[in-house]
């Protein structure tokens, strides 16, 4: 008798232990789906996430006249943020601007903290791995702004090995750093905060975009020059998030509207007079 109890619990052990891989093949199954279903569920796409806030969360940096600037209210104004207007017009929705450092721009449009970049943004290989870009708007080219009564430097060339102030994260960031040899680059957070050091006598250049250096030049014309770089050119675009087909061509559609019906160039006139002098 006592071998037929010792099998029964051998039987029973066993029966278990069947049961238990069962089990656990059951719960694989359906935490592969489970996964499978995730991976393969539609992505939360912009229009429909601007259309529920009822708002266009434009991200940028109001240290870039034209482009974006605090305007005489304390609100940021400029062509960007014209073109979004117009952006969110169409879509229906009311726009709202969130201004930070230029640098953590696209970043945080990955996070979530906004819908789209606008802050006279050039498009390159780099932040391309990061976002996807509407067509161009705006041509533009680096310009070096000088001491006018005392110049360090007197054409391109002469940048080599010379202390030379640039907005972090701009082309002219990047232009200096990779290009001049021995430049001293000094970063700041705005090209009219280098500039300043450049009256100051802390700094022998200062390259900036060419339509932010006019307007700094040109309000202080008594003091600083323009010298034209003839290396550099670049085009200026928004910045959305990557792989969001439907947006960007929502975006695209309006963008080319302006530009064919030049909305474009008139924001851009009536930006330029209104920093001028400010």
């Amino acid at each position: 008798m006592l071998p037929e109890k010792r099998g029964c619990r051998e039987n029973r052990a066993m029966t278990g232990g069947g049961n238990m891989k069962k089990i656990l093949s059951v719960m694989l199954c359906a935490l592969l789906l489970t996964t499978f279903a995730a991976a393969c569920a539609p992505k939360a796409d912009s229009l429909s996430k601007i259309e529920e806030a009822g708002k266009l969360v434009m991200l940028t940096n109001a240290e870039f006249a034209p482009y974006e600037y605090l305007g005489a209210n304390g609100e940021v104004a400029g062509i960007d943020v014209d073109i979004c207007q117009a952006i969110a017009d169409d879509l229906g929705v009311q726009l709202e601007v969130v201004n930070m450092d230029f640098d953590g721009l696209i970043a945080a449009m990955k996070s979530g903290k906004g819908d789209l970049v606008a802050a006279g943004m050039t498009v390159d290989a780099e932040r391309q791995q990061n976002a996807d870009f509407s067509v161009t708007y705006a041509d533009a080219t680096q310009i070096i702004i000088v001491n006018k009564t005392d110049p360090k430097v007197t054409t391109e060339a002469d940048l080599a090995g010379k202390s030379i102030g640039v907005q972090l994260g701009t082309t002219g960031d990047l232009y200096v750093s990779e290009e001049i040899e021995g430049a001293d680059v000094r970063q700041f957070k705005s090209g009219l905060e280098a500039a300043q050091d450049l009256l100051n006598g802390r700094l022998d250049a200062v390259v900036l975009d060419i339509l932010p250096a006019q307007g700094i030049v040109d309000n202080n014309s008594d003091d600083l020059a323009l010298l034209e770089m003839t290396s550099t050119s670049e085009q200026y675009a928004i910045a959305l998030p990557k792989g969001d087909t439907a947006f960007v061509e929502r975006v695209n559609s309006v963008l080319e509207k302006l530009i064919a019906d030049g909305k474009v160039a008139e924001f851009t006139a009536a930006h330029v007079e209104a920093t001028r002098g400010a």
